[in-house]
């Protein structure tokens, strides 16, 4: 495990990049998937870093009490290397439900991980909808507990969701989330 903090080349207001995922509910999932929502929270994240299993209930509690944002997770990691982020633990994960977000998706090729500028997990971040389309309102730590054992005492994620939703800036300082490494993929 290699701790890293994440600085994405997204800035406030950028567009969601595009994607074209598979699920591991069969389904295939782009950001038309979630057009009828207020924001969409994607969230790159895997089963294996403990940065990231700590939040997993965090994540499964966004995506039951917002109806109008969907929790969106990305597993970027190399399956062949890290085989507990594969896509078949994966589904494990959701149907034992440790894992309970909207969506929760497979970036084999990592091409998606890279074009959000993704480097750990979990990375978080947060778009709002604005005319039709996604803007970033929101990147940064999903709560201010700094290791995996820490309880948390603030939660920015609900903040920032909470002033997407009334239609407000998120004012809060974009501190990088902190979680292990992406694992990529030798070239």
């Amino acid at each position: 495990m290699v701790l890293t903090e994440s600085e994405s080349e997204l800035e406030a207001g950028d567009p969601a990049p595009e994607f074209d995922l598979e699920g591991v509910d069969g389904e295939t999932y782009s950001l038309d998937s979630f057009t009828d929502d207020e924001a969409l929270l994607v969230v790159f994240t895997c089963n294996h870093c403990p940065y990231a299993q700590a939040k997993f209930d965090l994540l499964n509690e966004l995506a039951a009490e917002y109806d109008d944002v969907s929790v969106v997770g990305i597993n970027p990691n190399d399956a062949a290397e890290y085989p507990d982020d594969s896509f078949e633990k994966m589904r494990e994960f959701v149907e034992d439900d440790r894992i309970d977000y909207d969506a929760y998706l497979r970036d084999e090729s990592q091409a998606v991980a890279r074009a959000y500028g993704a480097v750990c997990t979990p990375d978080p971040f947060l778009f709002e909808r604005e005319n039709g389309e996604f803007r970033l309102a929101y990147h940064g730590r999903l709560d201010d507990a700094p290791n995996p054992d820490d309880e948390p005492s603030r939660f920015q994620i609900r903040e920032a969701i909470d002033a997407v939703l009334a239609g407000a800036d998120v004012d809060l300082e974009w501190q990088p989330s902190r979680g292990c490494s992406i694992k990529w993929k030798e070239d």
